[in-house]
């Protein structure tokens, strides 16, 4: 609903005509929140939240099934906030999350959407990052506390968190963290939690295990189900058979033939992550992996290369690319044909949103042909396929390279750097055309920014050499 500025800020989206049926003004919202919403471009609410926000609202809990990237952190955030008390300066709101990935997203998001009202203060609670540094922050108080159940458990268990205020819980992605083992830590943050609350679910799918959790947690909920698939038209679906000695070799193919500028490439192991990654760095592809043998640093610097298109290829395991949602991908690659067909779906939907088309490439292996069969079945329609012998390199043979490289600045919001400050850096002192910069992202220690590749040496003596906020910084190219 919205897109970034060079800056990292949000900037409004070009304005969408709303329906009145579902319009924001329509919804018991106050003034200043439906003029942030205004100013941020949501005018015309998901299908998610028009089916939500009403019974939300209206106080109910709600178990609600819904994909990643249909606009639920919006569906879940609008009613959290509308229970806050911002002169009470306890914890009122929890939203629980099976990743810090999914948990950093769903802050930000909330922080936007709380523009409205001055002093809302949000929190990140979690796994790998040092604990002393939440303390600090927890001293401090908050309102709003995102994280990860086993950090949270941690807290509530150390005292340094309480929860005795609290009137609204979320689990989102609930059907995830129970896949993630989960369940046990979320029964027993529920405990800490006040039985008078409203409790609302988010799951994209809806197994047996989410429906005994909301047996256990929720009071009389509503339920809302979409079903709907991305349009059929949006993302174009290729597949490829292959033999295993093929299989690793045919995404290079795939790549030089077709050059998406960013591409998600799912593989069903850890091992064939680390294997696929090794073959396309040797053909001069900027890849990456992540899965979860990564420490919680590289997979930060990962997800920020691979979001400010710095990175052609992410190569990712189903776990840790869940929850992700990177704009702008053009290409969704299923390195292996996952045993689950709904996965497939979800697989595929990363890409071709936002009204923009998008490359859905899948190679296939004898052994995996009952898998294909249970995706056509799912989708009501036959896979498209194509012989690998098509795939042909183009642009010369030239391997394909990212539009932008990142350079990471050591200081972040410890040093109070803002992204206004790194852009005036570039942009004032050392004379950068802004057009030529890309997101900024500063997190707690580190900044990085990502930069057109032919500037990016004169940007690094430049940086190094001057300074950011008044003070001297070291930076690096990543």
């Amino acid at each position: 609903m919205t897109r970034t500025d060079p800056s990292g800020s949000a900037a409004p989206a070009a304005p969408t005509p709303a329906s009145e049926a579902t319009a924001f003004d329509r919804l018991p919202l106050p003034p200043a929140m439906l003029a942030n919403l205004r100013q941020l471009g949501y005018l015309s609410m998901t299908p998610i939240q028009a089916e939500s926000l009403p019974l939300t609202l209206g106080g109910h809990d709600l178990i609600a099934q819904a994909k990643t990237g249909s606009g639920k952190t919006a569906a879940f955030s609008l009613p959290l906030l509308t229970n806050l008390n911002p002169r009470r300066f306890a914890v009122q709101a929890l939203v629980l999350c099976p990743t810090r990935e999914l948990a950093d997203q769903v802050t930000q998001e909330i922080r936007r959407l709380a523009r409205a009202e001055d002093n809302i203060k949000t929190l990140t609670l979690c796994g790998g990052v040092p604990i002393r540094t939440q303390l600090a922050s927890l001293a401090h108080g908050a309102h709003i506390v995102v994280g990860t159940p086993g950090r949270i458990l941690d807290h509530l268990q150390r005292e340094t968190l309480s929860l005795e205020a609290l009137n609204t819980l979320v689990l989102d992605e609930a059907d995830r963290m129970l896949d993630m083992g989960f369940a046990e830590d979320i029964a027993q943050v529920v405990a800490h939690c006040p039985k008078q609350r409203q409790t609302l679910l988010f799951s994209a799918t809806y197994p047996d295990g989410v429906a005994a959790l909301a047996g256990r947690f929720m009071r009389d909920p509503k339920s809302v189900t979409l079903t709907e698939r991305h349009a059929a038209n949006k993302i174009r679906q290729r597949f490829y058979e292959v033999t295993e000695a093929e299989r690793l070799h045919a995404v290079g193919l795939l790549l030089n033939h077709f050059r998406p500028a960013s591409t998600l490439a799912f593989c069903n192991t850890k091992q064939q992550c680390r294997d696929l990654v090794a073959v396309l760095q040797a053909q001069g592809i900027v890849a990456l992996e992540l899965h979860g043998d990564l420490e919680q640093r590289e997979r930060d610097q990962v997800l920020v290369r691979f979001a400010n298109r710095s990175c052609s290829v992410l190569v990712a395991t189903d776990v840790a690319a869940r929850g992700l949602d990177i704009a702008q991908l053009e290409a969704v690659i299923n390195v292996d044909i996952t045993p689950d067909p709904e996965v497939h779906v979800h697989r595929i939907g990363r890409t071709g949103r936002a009204d923009e088309a998008g490359w859905a490439f899948s190679l296939a292996s004898l052994d995996e042909m009952g898998r294909v069969g249970r995706i056509d079945q799912m989708q009501g329609s036959i896979s498209p396929w194509y012989p690998l012998s098509e795939l042909t390199a183009t642009a010369g043979g030239q391997p394909l390279r990212p539009p932008m490289v990142t350079l990471q600045i050591l200081g972040g919001r410890k040093e109070k750097i803002r992204p206004g400050d790194v852009l005036g850096a570039l942009t004032k002192d050392l004379g950068f055309d802004g057009a030529r910069i890309g997101k900024i992202n500063v997190n707690e220690f580190s900044t990085y920014v990502a930069i057109e590749p032919e500037l990016a040496d004169q940007a690094l003596r430049g940086l190094n050499a001057g300074r950011v906020k008044g003070k001297s910084v070291k930076v690096r190219r990543l």
